[in-house]
């Protein structure tokens, strides 16, 4: 039987589905690429999340027809390679708006209401901390995102329509009046963005450009008590620079999903500072947007399997050229 490499945990569902279309489930014994490398030869596909496929395991896959990239981001993935070689690369793009746009307004909830402090201060007996620490409503406050993509859309949606946020966005590729009709201004620069805003949101993709975007000299430029909530990816922001600025209380708080490394060690900055709350990247981590995306991949590998084009391919330039292996 066929078989597809699962490189790291993915909801049942994807499990029983590939079982149905006659594709055999393997889990990776490790999800380093080394050792995916090693496991990866006679699959007709893999399935991944943030650990992406590199250069070395694709090149091991000498059977694989087809890639599942479990999420929206690609940046762990060689993409270029999997084009040189025809290899397919099936994403799910909409599986983790409502996951991820919930998320974002939990982490502006948990800074502003300073949540995750009055946990630790309740469980230590101290139920006077309601007078020693300061919250902020999100009612009415400028909410400024950068990326309106699908997630950026949603987060506006909900904010404007529970908490009556004004809401404005630096995104180059956005239509001016198109984003007006949904109620939003665009800003002309990211500076414009960043002085303006109570509550930033990334919502971007991790691309050359994005690298960095939100700089040291960007974060100056936010108000003393604005907070930074990322939800996309952590290169996209100086962490250095907004250590500096968590640290010495030029801004109030920040909410992080993603960092520049996903392992950190005991003495990092961020594990330490009582205005950050941390997620281990697991914005699209609920049941059901595991659920939907296990699907949707499993689905979308049997429609390569069997030599149909599936609706979500990042690389739609390699199917007629795609790679059939001997």
């Amino acid at each position: 039987m066929s078989y597809c490499l699962i490189v790291q945990p993915i909801h049942e569902i994807g499990f029983k589905m590939l079982k149905e279309y006659g594709i055999e489930p393997r889990m990776a014994s490790a999800p380093d690429m080394d050792t995916v490398a090693r496991e990866i030869g006679g699959a007709v596909a893999c399935i991944s999340r943030n650990a992406g496929l590199n250069r070395k395991a694709m090149q091991a896959a000498k059977k694989m027809l087809v890639f599942g990239n479990h999420g929206i981001g690609v940046d762990p993935v060689d993409v270029a390679y999997a084009n040189e070689i025809g290899l397919p690369i099936v994403f799910t793009p909409y599986t983790n708006i409502q996951s991820v746009a919930e998320q974002a307004i939990g982490l502006m909830f948990a800074v502003h209401r300073q949540l995750a402090r009055f946990d630790r201060e309740v469980k230590g007996g101290n139920f006077k901390s309601r007078f020693q620490l300061t919250q902020h409503e999100l009612w009415k406050k400028t909410l400024g995102i950068i990326g309106f993509g699908r997630i950026g859309r949603r987060t506006a949606q909900m904010c404007q329509a529970a908490f009556e946020m004004t809401v404005i966005a630096y995104s180059p590729p956005e239509d001016e009046a198109e984003l007006a009709g949904l109620g939003v201004r665009k800003c002309a620069t990211l500076a414009e963005l960043m002085r303006e805003a109570d509550v930033i949101a990334l919502h971007t993709q991790l691309t050359p450009e994005t690298r960095g975007l939100v700089s040291r000299d960007m974060i100056a430029l936010m108000k003393p008590d604005a907070i930074l909530v990322n939800n996309a990816r952590g290169p996209c922001v100086d962490e250095a620079a907004l250590i500096e600025a968590l640290k010495e209380k030029r801004i109030a708080g920040a909410g992080l999903d993603v960092y520049v490394s996903e392992s950190m060690p005991p003495d990092h900055p961020l594990l330490h500072l009582d205005n950050v709350v941390l997620a281990p990247h697991a914005a699209g981590s609920t049941v059901e947007c595991l659920e939907r995306t296990a699907a949707q991949l499993a689905d979308q590998i049997k429609d390569v399997v069997e030599g149909r084009r599936p609706p979500h391919l990042i690389n739609p330039q390699v199917w007629e050229r795609r790679r059939i292996p001997a």
